[in-house]
């Protein structure tokens, strides 16, 4: 189990869970829901588009969402402010990259590999707190007594479908519960959430198991059952094409439970103890309340998400830390930053060595970041006009440092960017049309992303 030696945080940095299960032994072992999952996916599409978008060639195909909730310590991170007094710089120093670009000297690992990845310095945030903050990262849209806007993996997933047996959307361990959800899409486009640390002992996708108690031969008399039925049922029926699309999406949810290809993507089994290495997986922080050292588990989440991509997934959300550091910020760097360094550069260079960084986008998020001046408990607090976020893969540059914050880190200097300019371009790369209006309450046309533009300085 990991360690979690600092909780410290305000009140309004929680982990939430609204987990929808979707459970393999609820029609014997086929799985009601997750046949209706495919169902619902395939009638629902049409019904939630008010217009059709102007065409755009993909430049990516799939998106890893690293989430750093709480709000990650820009300054003792991506942005350090060496020339800066004691109060603003902290106790950290720097390293260099191979372009001679500066990141604190917390972040070696990232540093060595920057040539292939760009850190934005001059992200623009509307509201320094958790839960909006969050939804607005995740949405594109700060929450609303009216509407309920629908999560980036959620769009892509209504967008672009699936490309496997995979779903399309996914979250490990879980979704960020401050996120939102589907919004006014169906829930049909949601994230198939793990429920499972790829970190911790037991590790286990539990709804992607027949249970034990059903053999192999018992599901495949109960498919063959549920076939005769259904033979009979179309002789009768009047619209036989529609029984057959039907039972096509239970196809699809058998061939999710019985794929070795789909059961194999959730498995480190096959990962070598290099590559575990590579990621950092034997990378502590400090010592828990057993007074003992414990990996973080970022490691795992990463090859697991990774291992998706590779089966098709589209979106894949990795949550990883606690960063509301209001009081002490060197303990929680100390803890944190040398798993995340490590896991950072372990994900680029991977997927740079496998051939998947040209398309996908590797993008690590905090929903705000923190205050120049550390505060009287030796911890910085919220900070939203201002802060850093990383991306790397899929058309966007590499070996840049874009924007930048001024001396203190207060404001942005040179070239703010949005989050909604920052997720127009991401849709932009996956081949979405950010601008496509879709429908609410099936009658009220909503942008994907209200406004955005696209950041050519961005995009190699």
């Amino acid at each position: 189990m990991n360690a979690k030696p600092f909780s410290q945080g305000c009140d309004g940095f929680r982990s939430m869970s609204r987990r929808q299960a979707l459970r393999a032994g609820s029609l014997g072992a086929l799985g009601l829901s997750m046949g209706d999952l495919f169902r619902i996916q395939g009638f629902s599409q049409e019904a939630f588009t008010q217009t059709k978008g102007l065409p755009r060639q993909a430049k990516a195909l799939s998106v890893i969402q690293l989430h750093l909730g709480g709000g990650i310590q820009q300054q003792e991170s991506f942005d350090p402010k060496p020339e800066a007094p004691v109060e603003i710089r902290g106790a950290f120093g720097v390293t260099a990259s191979k372009n001679g670009d500066q990141l604190s000297d917390t972040m070696p690992r990232t540093a060595a590999v920057a040539d292939k990845l760009t850190i934005i310095r001059s992200m623009v945030g509307k509201i320094p707190d958790h839960a909006l903050a969050t939804y607005h990262t995740f949405t594109g849209y700060l929450p609303t007594p009216v509407i309920d806007y629908p999560q980036m993996g959620a769009v892509v997933s209504h967008e672009l479908g699936s490309r496997t047996v995979m779903p399309p959307y996914m979250a490990i361990p879980k979704r960020e519960g401050f996120g939102g959800g589907t919004g006014f899409l169906s829930s049909a486009f949601g994230a198939f959430e793990l429920g499972s640390d790829p970190g911790n002992a037991g590790y286990r996708v539990r709804d992607l198991q027949i249970p034990n108690h059903l053999l192999q031969e018992r599901v495949d008399r109960r498919l063959s059952a549920r076939q005769v039925i259904e033979g009979r049922i179309r002789q009768l029926e009047s619209d036989p094409a529609k029984l057959a699309t039907m039972d096509d999406f239970y196809r699809k949810a058998y061939d999710l439970l019985t794929s070795p290809q789909a059961q194999a993507a959730f498995s480190l089994e096959e990962e070598s103890e290099e590559t575990r290495r590579l990621y950092g997986s034997d990378v502590v922080g400090l010592r828990g309340p057993d007074n003992r050292f414990h990996p973080k588990g970022l490691a795992e989440r990463l090859m697991v998400a990774r291992r998706l991509v590779e089966a098709g997934v589209r979106f894949v959300t990795v949550s990883y830390g606690a960063w509301d550091c209001h009081v002490d910020v060197q303990s929680n760097t100390l803890d944190q930053v040398p798993a995340l360094d490590a896991a950072i550069a372990g994900m680029v260079s991977d997927l740079d060595q496998r051939g998947l960084l040209d398309t996908t986008i590797f993008w690590v998020t905090s929903e705000f970041g923190r205050t120049p001046r550390i505060n009287k408990d030796a911890g910085r607090d919220h900070h939203a006009r201002c802060y850093s976020m990383l991306i790397a893969g899929g058309g966007f540059t590499r070996g840049q440092v874009y924007g930048s914050s001024d001396a203190t880190g207060a404001e942005p200097a040179r070239d703010p960017v949005r989050l909604e300019d920052l997720q127009h371009t991401i849709y932009h790369q996956l081949g979405i049309d950010a601008s496509k209006e879709l429908l609410a309450f099936g009658t009220r046309p909503i942008e994907i992303i209200k406004g955005g533009h696209l950041v050519h300085g961005l995009l190699g």
